[in-house]
């Protein structure tokens, strides 16, 4: 079967902490996202002031049901409120085979 991976970029709001952007990521990762059906693993990253953050789930499935509880997350919003979501941008892939 094949796994997806959610894939984003953006930058953060002019001003944003990044410490503290990392810290609301972090405990987005363990008390929220770590806990959906479904998920395999995350990772973020940077360079220069571009971001982007990958998450791998099991299934299309997984990710669509995991959409809708991360909009309604509060942990998810803390997140949020960090990111320029003008400069976002979404893609998701399926993996048929790793190399």
């Amino acid at each position: 079967m094949a796994k997806v991976v959610s894939f984003n970029t953006y930058k953060l709001k002019e001003g944003a902490s990044v410490p503290e952007f990392l810290n609301a990521m972090e405990k987005l990762l363990k008390e929220f996202v770590s806990k959906q059906k479904g998920f395999i693993s995350s990772k973020s990253l940077v360079d220069g002031d571009t971001w982007a953050d990958f998450t791998v789930f099991e299934s299309m499935d997984d990710l669509n049901a995991f959409v809708p509880l991360c909009n309604k997350s509060e942990l998810s919003r803390k997140c949020f409120s960090f990111m320029d979501f003008g400069t976002l941008h979404s893609n998701v892939f399926t993996v048929e085979q790793e190399f």
